[in-house]
């Protein structure tokens, strides 16, 4: 491939070579696109016909026990970590069971 000095090629000249660099970008990415497409397509072929795993058991929803009297659309299910408003009022002083919801 040839060295081009750009700082030495007119503005006319600088301008077809943005557009063929961008002519040929939009052809290999396309190209790529497609070939993955068709690899992705290919695994997840492969992926269904071996699926012979069982299905998970479908787990019934978990309710919430606990709600923000600030703001009562604010609930935690009592899983994963403590809302940031939890946190905070059990900072202050205050008990989870404050916070409890009558069943």
């Amino acid at each position: 491939m040839k060295t081009r000095h750009l700082s030495k090629m007119s503005i006319d000249e600088l301008w077809a070579l943005h557009e063929e660099v961008g002519r040929v970008l939009s052809l290999k990415v396309t190209g790529e696109k497609a070939r993955l497409e068709k690899r992705l397509r290919e695994l997840q072929l492969q992926t269904a016909a071996t699926s012979d795993a069982p299905a998970k058991r479908p787990y019934p929803p978990v309710l919430p026990k606990f709600r923000n009297p600030a703001h009562p659309s604010e609930t935690w299910a009592g899983r994963g970590k403590k809302p940031r408003w939890l946190v905070a009022a059990l900072k202050k002083g205050k008990h989870l069971r404050d916070f409890r919801i009558a069943a």
